[in-house]
C-alpha cells in the first residue's frame, strides 16, 4: 500500500482510515521516508484547539529548501525546475533546471545576507510572475528570514498596511511589470507605499521592464548588480520545525487584513504530499498552476509543493486573454502541460468565448485538470471537461484556504469518482464535519450545515500575526474544539462534500477572498458617503460580483451619479486595488436594519441577486419602508 502516492480507490479508503484512526504514526511515517530532517521530531503532534496551539514535529530541525533544492541535485540536476513562460509569445521562455535554481537561490540568499537581513527577519515581497519572485521566496526560506508576499495588483495603502502590520525590514520589488498590453509601474507603489513604512531600511529592485525609476540613495538597490557580485553557494539556516516560513495576508470579515503565519516543517510535508496526490504527478510531467505566487494557491503549488517532489512547475507571467483568448492552450501545446490548474473564473470567461481558440491547440498532453478558488458551477465544469480535457482529464475540484495551506477536500484522479459542483472526499488525515446552528455536529450522513474540522492537519496556519487572540475569536471561537473554515457545504449520502459558500462577511470574487468592511470603509471615506453595505450577486464569470448599497449625505445627494459611482470605485481601487471595485452601486435613502442597528444584508442579498420577492418577514425592521424603496431602484 502506497500511503504516499495513492493510485486505488481501495487504497484511499485504507488510507484514509488509518490516517484518522492513528495521525501521528500516518504523517510521521509520511514525514520521514521522503523528506530529508537535521535532525529527527521529539514528538509528532501537540495540540488544543481551546488556546489554540497546535505544533508538529516539535524538536525536529530542517531547512524547506534542502527538501526543494539541494536533495534533486544527486537525482535530476539538469531537470526543469522552473519553466517560465513571459507575458509576451515572441520573448523566450526560461527552463531553470535544479542546478541552476540552486546557485540563484543561494546567490539571492547571500545579497539578503550582506543587506542585513537576519534569521527572523521579515522580507516584503512586490513582485510581478517573473522567476525573482520564487527565487526571493526561496532565498528567504534559506537563510530563516520570514516572506511576507504581497499581490502585486495591491494598491500602495494596501502594500503600507501589510508592510506595517509585520513591522518588514526590507522589500523587494522590481521596476514594473509587464500585464498583457500594459505596464505597471511597481516601484512608484512602492515609493509611495513607503512614505507610511518608518521601518523599511533596504528596496531591492528587480528589472524587468527596463524603465527609468527614482532610485533613493542608500535606500534603494539594483537586484542585479548585487547578484553579480555574490558567491553562488548559501550554507542553509537550521530552523526548528515550528519556526514561521511565511505570513500571508488574507481579507477579514472586519477590520484589517489577518497576517496568517505559517510554519516550516507541517506546511512542507503537508503541501509535497497533496501535491503529489491531487495531480498524481509523475516524474516527468509539466505542472502549471495559472495562479499568482501573490496568493497561497502560488506558493503551495507553484513554489513549496512542486519543488519539494522535484516537479517542473510553470510560471507564466501573463494574462489568459493576451495576445488572444488562446493564450492558455497554446502554453498547454508547447510546453506539452500534463495538469492544469486554474480558477472557474478564467474558465467560465474563456467559456464565453469562441471554441477555435481553443479548439486549434493540441491538448492532448493533458492528465488532470484542476479549479481551485471557489466551487465551480455545473455549466463551467462541463465545458471545461468536454472542450479542455475531451472527457478523458479528471477534475479536481479542490477545497481549501489561506489559513489551511493545503487542500483538504479533493478528488484523487483516477481514485475517487468526479461529481460535476462537488469536492468530494476528504484527503487522509483530515476530518472535516457539520455543524447546526446551536453548534452540534450532524452525526447523518445527508446533511447541510456549517463545515468545521475536527482535528489539526499539518500545514494548518498557526496564528495571526502579532494577534492570536484575533485568531482563536475567528476561528476557533464559534463551535468549542472546532476549526471553523467561514464556509457552509452539504454532504451527500456516501460522504461527498459540496461547499455552499461563505457565512460570514467575506465574499468570494474571481476566486479572491474579499472582506466587505474593509471596502465599506474605503466607500465610506468618500466624503459625500454617509453609509454603505456591500454584498454579493451572482456574475457569469466572476462568480460573484460586489453590489453595493450606498446612503449620501445632503452634499451628494445633487450630485452626477455616475461621476459619484466612478469616484467611489477609484477609492476602492486606491485603498486596496482594482480586485475590489464594485460592478454595481445603488444610492439609497436608507438600509434595513434591525431594531439593534444591524444592517440585515441576507435581505441586500436577495435584492441584488434579483430575488426580491421571496424576502420573509420584515415587519420586525427598524425600518420596513425602506425595502421598497430599495427593491424600486434595483440595478
Amino acid at each position: 500500500m502506497s500511503q504516499y502516492h495513492i493510485k486505488s480507490l481501495e487504497e484511499y479508503f485504507q488510507v484514509y482510515h488509518k490516517s484518522v484512526k492513528d495521525p501521528e504514526t500516518f504523517w510521521a511515517e509520511i514525514a520521514e521516508e521522503h523528506f530529508v530532517w537535521r535532525k529527527p521530531w521529539d514528538k509528532v503532534l501537540e495540540w488544543d484547539f481551546t488556546k489554540p496551539e497546535v505544533t508538529w514535529f516539535q524538536g525536529a530541525q530542517l531547512n524547506i529548501t534542502e527538501n526543494c533544492l539541494d536533495r534533486h541535485l544527486k537525482t535530476r540536476p539538469n531537470k526543469t525546475a522552473i519553466l517560465f513562460e513571459p507575458n509576451d509569445p515572441k520573448e523566450e521562455a526560461q527552463h531553470i533546471s535544479y542546478k541552476q535554481l540552486h546557485e540563484r537561490v543561494c546567490q539571492y540568499a547571500n545579497v539578503l545576507k550582506d543587506m542585513g537581513v537576519q534569521k527572523g527577519d521579515r522580507v516584503c515581497i512586490y513582485l510581478p510572475m517573473i522567476p525573482e519572485l520564487a527565487i526571493s521566496v526561496l532565498a528567504c526560506a534559506r537563510i530563516g528570514a520570514i516572506h511576507s508576499v504581497v499581490f502585486a495588483g495591491f494598491s500602495s495603502t494596501a502594500l503600507a498596511t501589510r508592510i506595517n502590520d509585520c513591522d518588514c525590514k526590507m522589500v523587494i520589488t522590481s521596476d514594473g511589470s509587464f500585464r498583457g498590453n500594459k505596464t505597471i509601474d511597481l516601484k512608484g507603489i512602492v515609493d509611495e507605499a513607503l512614505q507610511q513604512c518608518d521601518g523599511v531600511e533596504t528596496v531591492l529592485v528587480a528589472q524587468r521592464i527596463h524603465s527609468e525609476v527614482n532610485m533613493k540613495k542608500g535606500r534603494d538597490y539594483w537586484l542585479h548588480i548585487l547578484l553579480d557580485l555574490a558567491y553562488k553557494d548559501c550554507v542553509p539556516a537550521i530552523m526548528e520545525a515550528e519556526d514561521p516560513l511565511f505570513i500571508l495576508y488574507t481579507s477579514g470579515s472586519t477590520g484589517s487584513p489577518k497576517g496568517m503565519v505559517h510554519s516550516t516543517a507541517g506546511y512542507m510535508v503537508y503541501t509535497a504530499y497533496t501535491f503529489k496526490n491531487v495531480f498524481n504527478y509523475e516524474e516527468n510531467d509539466v505542472f502549471w498552476c495559472t495562479a499568482d505566487i501573490g496568493w497561497i494557491t502560488g506558493h503551495s503549488y507553484i513554489v513549496y509543493g512542486p519543488l519539494c517532489n522535484g516537479a517542473t512547475t510553470v510560471m507564466f507571467e501573463g494574462v489568459p486573454t493576451y495576445p488572444d483568448w488562446g493564450r492558455f492552450w497554446q502554453i498547454v501545446e508547447k510546453h506539452k502541460v500534463n495538469q492544469f490548474y486554474t480558477a472557474p473564473t478564467a474558465i467560465r470567461a474563456l467559456a464565453k468565448e469562441n471554441l477555435d481558440y481553443v479548439k486549434k491547440y493540441d491538448l492532448s498532453s493533458l492528465k488532470v485538470l484542476g479549479t481551485v478558488g471557489e466551487p465551480i458551477n455545473e455549466e463551467a465544469w462541463h465545458w471545461y471537461d468536454d472542450h479542455v480535457g475531451k472527457g478523458n482529464c479528471p477534475i479536481v475540484d479542490t477545497w481549501w484556504q489561506t489559513e489551511t495551506g493545503g487542500i483538504l477536500i479533493s478528488p484523487i484522479p483516477f481514485v475517487t469518482p468526479t461529481i460535476p459542483t462537488y469536492a468530494t472526499l476528504p484527503l487522509p488525515g483530515i476530518q472535516p464535519c457539520l455543524m447546526d446552528d446551536e453548534g452540534n455536529e450532524i452525526k447523518k450522513t445527508k446533511a447541510q450545515g456549517r463545515l468545521c474540522m475536527k482535528y489539526p492537519w499539518p500545514s494548518m496556519a498557526r496564528t495571526i500575526w502579532g494577534n492570536h487572540e484575533r485568531y482563536r475569536n475567528t476561528y476557533f471561537s464559534a463551535f468549542r474544539n472546532h476549526y471553523f473554515t467561514g464556509d457552509g457545504a452539504l454532504r451527500d449520502s456516501t460522504g461527498n462534500y459540496r461547499i455552499t459558500g461563505r457565512v460570514d462577511d467575506v465574499i468570494i470574487v474571481s476566486g479572491h477572498n474579499l472582506g466587505t468592511a474593509p471596502i465599506e470603509d474605503a466607500i465610506n471615506e468618500h466624503p459625500a458617503v454617509a453609509e454603505s453595505a456591500i454584498v454579493g450577486f451572482p456574475h457569469d464569470v466572476k462568480g460573484t460580483a460586489l453590489y453595493g448599497f450606498v446612503i449620501l449625505k445632503e452634499t451628494g445627494a445633487g450630485r452626477d451619479q455616475n461621476n459619484l459611482r466612478k469616484e467611489i470605485n477609484q477609492l476602492i481601487t486606491d485603498r486596496i486595488g482594482p480586485i475590489a471595485k464594485l460592478d454595481k452601486i445603488q444610492f439609497t435613502p436608507g438600509l434595513p436594519k434591525t431594531r439593534s442597528g444591524k444592517i440585515m444584508r441576507r435581505i441586500l442579498r436577495k435584492i441584488a441577486s434579483g430575488d426580491a420577492e421571496n424576502l420573509g418577514d420584515i415587519s420586525t425592521l427598524l425600518n420596513p419602508e425602506v425595502v421598497k424603496e430599495i427593491k424600486e431602484h434595483t440595478l
